[in-house]
């Protein structure tokens, strides 16, 4: 299991003590694109602080997402994260899904993009929200957020392939 550094654990937990809503979400965040901006500037305006949780460079190739990717190693993706208004952390993970992470900063608001379904119960399908047991099970909140309709980073490489 991961262990947060003792920077981030401090940092948290001053938030916590100032009485500020702490959102968490996670995923690749390869090519950054207005989908991504639209969908971390929706998940900020549900609490005060977003922290996103963003796939190690080994974690990218277990999720099936292709050969070629990641794109950009995990720390410029992490750093191109951190320079956005709406982000106030990002935390590199190496597990197959955020869980650890999860239970670690127990994040007051868990989000997710358009194609999960909070209802989901079952672990096994594609539309469960990793952790959203546990944070339901402290009376966290669990939201999913729409996609920005024609944006996605495996559409922007398909596109940039077809123009060769």
């Amino acid at each position: 299991m991961e262990r947060m550094n003792s920077s981030l654990e401090s940092v948290l937990e001053r938030w916590k003590s100032e009485g500020e809503t702490i959102v968490f979400t996670n995923g690749v965040f390869d090519l950054l694109h207005a989908g991504h901006v639209t969908y971390l500037r929706g998940a900020r305006e549900l609490g005060h602080r977003l922290v996103v949780g963003v796939n190690s460079d080994s974690s990218v190739r277990t999720l099936g997402k292709g050969p070629e990717r990641p794109i950009n190693d995990e720390g410029s993706r992490k750093l191109v994260l951190e320079a956005l208004r709406s982000v106030d952390l990002a935390v590199v993970f190496s597990a197959e899904t955020p869980l650890e992470l999860i239970k670690q900063i127990r994040p007051d608001v868990l989000v997710k993009g358009g194609d999960y379904d909070p209802d989901v119960k079952d672990a096994n399908s594609p539309s469960y929200i990793v952790g959203s047991h546990e944070v339901s099970k402290y009376g966290g909140k669990v939201a999913v957020l729409p996609f920005l309709a024609g944006h996605s980073t495996t559409a922007m490489l398909q596109k940039s392939r077809s123009k060769d």
